[in-house]
């Protein structure tokens, strides 16, 4: 079966403390069923330098990862959170947002 969400995509999300933020999915992780959000779920790494690479040390804010059930697509006509179903138009599965019926 298809993907729900899939990188690129324009998402809201639900729960959390970033609940009501919206961003484009950077990475999907299929394996854990998460998603990684771009400015949400912000976390604080300490990471030592390491030499050989460009690495330095520091303390660097990246994203986390979130469940996928806690985010959901956002609508392309209204900007709101939308569920999506799949249809078959001309033979190819596609996306299809439940609020509004576009093509996502």
């Amino acid at each position: 079966m298809p993907a729900r969400i899939r990188r690129d995509d324009e998402v809201v999300l639900l729960a959390g403390k970033d609940r009501g933020r919206t961003g484009k999915v950077l990475r999907v992780v299929s394996a854990t069923d998460k998603v990684v959000v771009e400015g949400c779920n912000m976390i604080k790494r300490h990471q030592r330098p390491r030499p050989g690479t460009n690495d330095v040390g520091g303390i660097i804010e990246r994203e986390a990862p979130v469940h996928s059930s806690n985010v959901a697509l956002v609508d392309p006509t209204d900007n709101r959170p939308t569920r999506i179903r799949f249809e078959e138009q001309d033979g190819v599965r596609v996306r299809v947002s439940v609020r509004s019926g576009e093509r996502v």
